[in-house]
């Protein structure tokens, strides 16, 4: 295994730590890892090794899978709109696995329970706050891991 993956490994075992305990002891300094988590309809955000935020999601209703895997982001779109769903709005959008992506959603009463197409929806402020922080960071320094 690679440093990066071992150190990834580690922030993922530590869950349980609090929002200011240092998670690994990686020497990257701005490495950004992303845990979605879609039993808990949760996503855990660490930069540095330290858990910065935690905030409800919706991942892929009836029907519909939010598939598992460790990712990075290929491509961002900050105005993005569905060519597959109506043109349904899709702001700050984090691409990481062909059509699926981490995106803001105006349906914020359904965060927390299975909702989307397949897709990470958060908050609008939550979505801008990751966006951001991601498209500052880059792609390669950003690892997205969805988890049953």
């Amino acid at each position: 295994m690679t440093k990066s993956i071992v150190a990834i490994a580690g922030m993922l075992a530590a869950t349980a730590a609090g929002a200011g305990e240092r998670l690994s002891t990686a020497n990257r300094s701005d490495q950004i890892v992303i845990r979605v988590d879609v039993s808990d309809q949760r996503m855990t955000v660490l930069q540095s090794g330290r858990r910065l935020f935690s905030w409800p999601v919706s991942t892929g209703g009836d029907g519909y899978v939010t598939p598992t895997g460790t990712y990075q982001p290929e491509w961002f779109s900050r105005d993005h709109r569905s060519s597959k769903y109506d043109d349904a709005p899709m702001p700050f959008a984090i691409f990481y696995d062909g059509d699926y992506a981490i995106h803001a959603t105006f349906s914020t009463e359904m965060l927390g329970q299975p909702a989307s197409h397949g897709c990470v929806r958060l908050h609008p402020d939550n979505a801008r706050t990751l966006y951001e922080m991601v498209y500052a960071t880059g792609k390669a320094d950003t690892y997205i891991v969805v988890q049953d």
